[in-house]
């Protein structure tokens, strides 16, 4: 999508902190963390939430969720625990509609989140 800012970003139109990328999926540092790691996981391919996935997504959507888990290995997140989030939605929090997973750690989370 053209005006989209995490296209923009995953096709290096615009700055963004890149720290993992591959022919599908890319992530990067977020520009407001709400917690000492905040990193966004996407696909390149655009689509607005995760109510857009298709069950053809399913392997991509899970392949975003082992990035996640790679990525919090190798900021030793694992002994202290992290946080997964898909916001679908502006009810949910959602502020830019290109589909992403939050990777949230480095600090304690409390339940119910929000």
């Amino acid at each position: 999508m053209a005006d989209c800012l995490f296209c923009k970003i995953g096709e290096r139109k615009i700055p963004g902190k890149i720290v993992y990328e591959d022919d599908r999926i890319f992530a990067f540092e977020d520009i407001n963390p709400q917690a000492p790691t905040h990193i966004l996981i996407s696909p390149r391919r655009h689509f607005a939430s995760l109510s857009d996935a298709t069950e053809e997504d399913g392997a991509l959507l899970g392949q975003i969720l082992m990035v996640a888990a790679k990525l919090a290995r190798e900021r030793n997140l694992i002994e202290g625990g992290y946080r997964t989030v898909f916001n679908n939605g502006a009810g949910a929090g959602q502020s830019v509609f290109h589909l992403h997973l939050h990777l949230l750690g480095g600090r304690p989370f409390r339940w119910p989140p929000g």
